[in-house]
Formats: C-alpha cells, structure tokens, sequence
C-alpha cells in the first residue's frame, strides 16, 4: 500500500510543479519574478523555501497546527509528503513565507488526521495545502 503511495504522490508532485513552473511567457525585456527563494540551512541537507504572497495566493497554501490527541502528535493527513526513500516529511512554516521540511514518523492514520510517534512539537504551524509544491520548489522539479 505505501508502495502504490508513494509513486501517487510522486505523479500527483510532478503534475502539480508542472502547473506551478510551467507555462510561463517569456518576453524580450520582460524581467519575470520568481515565485520562490531556496536557501541551503548550513551543516544540513535541508533547504528553506520562501515564497512571494503571490505564489502562495497561486497555490493557495494552506497552514494547520501540530495538536495533542490521544497522546499522540497529530497533523492533517494533507500535511504528509513522502520522499523517494519512503522517507515521511512535513513542511514547518519557519516565519512569513518561508517553510522547511522536517522528518515525522507516522504512527497510524486516522482519517483524516496523521498521528506522530515523532514530529514537531504542538503549536508548530505546518503546511496542509500546497505541500507537494513546496517539495518540488526544494528540489526544483522541473527544472
């Protein structure tokens, strides 16, 4: 099941940074404005995505907050992203409209609700809609 999964959320990224990158005009003079910052986090493999209020009025981001429920960290289940690895991340917002991928480990799904044997503490604010943009932004699919 997490097999099938995980190539679905890979077809859905690709098809989403597709939408999100593509179909730009290019105009002679025209200076285009790029939707999103990457930035490196020194001394790690991860990367700070900033993007402008029009990219995340575009993509229509959505944010939610990490909870306690039954004793378990709890995110909604929109929140999840699955790496090439099998590897389950979120994205964090880290102020304004910059986000970073952080590393959960999933305890069981409920729902519509993922809940966390390990993940960021309540109250963090992570993203619940947008989120494989975000992904394909980090790792500039389609470019």
């Amino acid at each position: 099941m997490q097999h099938i999964h995980k190539w679905f959320v890979i077809a859905v990224l690709a098809f989403a940074v597709l939408q999100f990158t593509g179909c730009q005009s290019h105009h002679e003079g025209h200076h285009a404005e790029h939707p999103a910052e990457v930035e490196e986090i020194p001394g790690s493999d991860l990367k700070k995505v900033t993007l402008t209020d029009k990219a995340v009025q575009r993509l229509d981001l959505q944010t939610d907050k990490v909870r306690e429920q039954q004793g378990k960290k709890v995110v909604p289940y929109s929140s999840l992203i699955y790496d090439a690895n099998g590897v389950t991340w979120v994205y964090i917002n880290t102020g304004g409209n910059s986000y970073m991928r952080h590393k959960v480990v999933v305890d069981h799904i409920e729902g519509d609700l993922a809940y966390l044997k390990d993940g960021p503490a309540a109250g963090t604010v992570v993203a619940s809609v947008a989120v494989a943009e975000l992904y394909g932004t980090e790792f500039a699919v389609g470019h």
